[in-house]
């Protein structure tokens, strides 16, 4: 189970572009649609990582990186109930222990991040993981421009309708959401084969030159 806490703006204060690599601070501006390479991606995840004191998480945590966003992820001690406890009980302890960690590393992360925002130009967001439960805090709400023929904006406007939605943004978050859910597969063989497709390029003529000089 996940739980989304509250979103912030990265145009807002906490989101401001640092001084840090110029890959970070140019090519990655507001509304570019360039996304980051296999080996930024790479840098920033070794930086957390060595970056969060031994414990913060279990293990090495999860880093996602986006245009706009990094996300950091990572799983917490399970809680030891006595046996026969509901599975409600079950996630009532695990949230808990969710908040538990985020109130008691909130200064320490909040350090983290601003040193990551200077250092990449990326606004932080956080979130934990104990047994089934996974929530994530102050995850970034950014807005993403679109052009939909009228088909298509009948489809939003159907699930307004239905008070599935209350705006076409928010239902076309929905279905972004839906697609994410169901073919979770699919999109992750299609991360696996951007990543086998970056390696190949990585080995092209230009990184045999640049090794020759």
């Amino acid at each position: 189970m996940t739980f989304h806490e509250h979103q912030h703006d990265p145009r807002q204060r906490g989101g401001r572009r640092g001084s840090g690599p110029r890959w970070a601070r140019g090519r990655w501006g507001s509304g570019s649609e360039e996304r980051p390479s296999a080996e930024q991606r790479a840098e920033i995840k070794a930086w957390f990582t060595g970056r969060l004191p031994d414990d913060f998480y279990l293990g090495v945590p999860e880093v996602t990186v986006d245009n706009e966003e990094i996300l950091v992820i990572g799983a917490l001690s399970v809680v030891e109930l006595d046996e026969g406890a509901t599975a409600e009980a079950a996630t009532t302890a695990e949230e808990a222990r969710i908040e538990r960690f985020r109130e008691d590393t909130r200064e320490h992360r909040i350090r983290i991040a601003e040193e990551a925002q200077g250092r990449f130009g990326r606004v932080v967001s956080w979130g934990a993981t104990v047994g089934g439960t996974t929530r994530l805090f102050t995850t970034a709400n950014v807005p993403v421009m679109t052009r939909l023929r009228m088909s298509q904006r009948q489809v939003l406007d159907t699930l307004i309708d239905a008070g599935i939605a209350r705006s076409r943004s928010e239902a076309l978050a929905w279905c972004v959401e839906l697609v994410g859910r169901n073919e979770a597969a699919w999109i992750d063989e299609l991360r696996s084969a951007f990543a086998r497709v970056e390696e190949v390029r990585a080995q092209g003529p230009n990184s045999s030159r640049a090794e020759d000089s």
